[in-house]
């Protein structure tokens, strides 16, 4: 069976209550935790964005919990600050840290001014951006003059096992590129058969034996009525997904979209219910198809609840 995480989204929750959360959720008996990075929310509605570089250094300390973060590098963070920020994590927290390298979203890259590429123009930086992480996490001096330049960079404080390095994919293509170069997956809930090709396509691409992990949004609430309210109100900007999602660059311009999106449509990007059983028999499926880790993600603003209901019944069940 898959390691059931706690998905701490700082869109959503101010960092100080995000803290507790993860808190209760180890508790609760949540195995582990990853966070996003964002510098916008997806939605007016959601109302925060912390800095999860901060936030991890807390919540690390605060939990025993193993951490991950989906970050992107290249744009909005250079890939040598990158570097040593996962390394000084995982040098105080040994073991404990890895980090998800992605081709970002315009809606938080677009604040350094510089032009948004298109999708293989990012993927060519990224693919640059791994190979300078990886260089710098291995204690070499690093130079490059490409995509991204470096003068001369090396770390001083490295830890003794580098963190791991996952690569984020919604596609087999994404996924399949991944295999060759990540010590890991994650990726979001889909249609089954969409997720059983991406990882088949992350294994054929050189993935086999490596870990793939799954952000599983939901929402929970104490009636199927009111759980469909709440994933209405906070997560309706994402029911179209890529590439619409990589290039908003407001977010108004989230808002204007989410105007388009009835509540019922959101059956098909998440499981709203108030019964646990049907988040459990959810979940099994999810691991059924090949998912190391799942990471639970309740897209409510209030966290409480759906942490000390699924700790109460669902973890146990699974």
């Amino acid at each position: 069976m898959a390691v059931i995480g706690f998905h701490a989204s700082h869109e959503q929750i101010a960092p100080s209550e995000l803290l507790r959360a993860v808190q209760d959720a180890e508790q609760a008996g949540f195995a582990r935790a990853m966070c996003s990075d964002h510098f916008t929310p997806w939605s007016t509605a959601q109302g925060h964005s912390g800095f999860a570089w901060s936030w991890l250094g807390a919540a690390l300390h605060a939990t025993e919990l193993p951490f991950g973060v989906v970050t992107a590098p290249g744009q909005r963070y250079h890939p040598a600050v990158l570097a040593q920020a996962g390394a000084t994590l995982a040098e105080m927290f040994p073991g404990r840290f890895w980090m998800a390298l992605g081709s970002g979203e315009y809606a938080n890259e677009h604040i350094t001014g510089e032009p948004w590429p298109d999708k293989s123009r990012r993927n060519e930086r990224l693919a640059e951006c791994v190979e300078i992480i990886r260089g710098l996490l291995a204690g070499e001096v690093v130079d490059r003059d490409g995509l991204v330049r470096v003068d001369r960079a090396k770390l001083w404080s490295l830890p003794d096992e580098p963190p791991r390095l996952f690569g984020p994919a919604v596609s087999e293509e994404t996924a399949r590129w991944c295999g060759s170069w990540a010590d890991g997956l994650v990726t979001v809930n889909q249609p089954h058969d969409r997720l059983r090709a991406v990882v088949d396509a992350f294994r054929e691409g050189g993935g086999e034996g490596k870990p793939a992990a799954l952000q599983v949004h939901l929402a929970y609430a104490e009636t199927d009525e009111k759980a469909l309210a709440i994933a209405h109100d906070q997560w309706r900007t994402m029911v179209y997904g890529p590439p619409l999602s990589w290039d908003l660059a407001t977010v108004e311009q989230f808002d204007q979209v989410g105007t388009r999106v009835r509540a019922e449509d959101l059956h098909d990007t998440l499981l709203a219910s108030s019964d646990l059983a049907r988040h459990a028999q959810a979940l099994a499926e999810y691991a059924e198809i090949g998912f190391d880790e799942l990471y639970l993600h309740h897209v409510g603003q209030e966290q409480r609840a759906f942490v000390e209901a699924f700790g109460r019944e669902v973890l146990p069940s699974l």
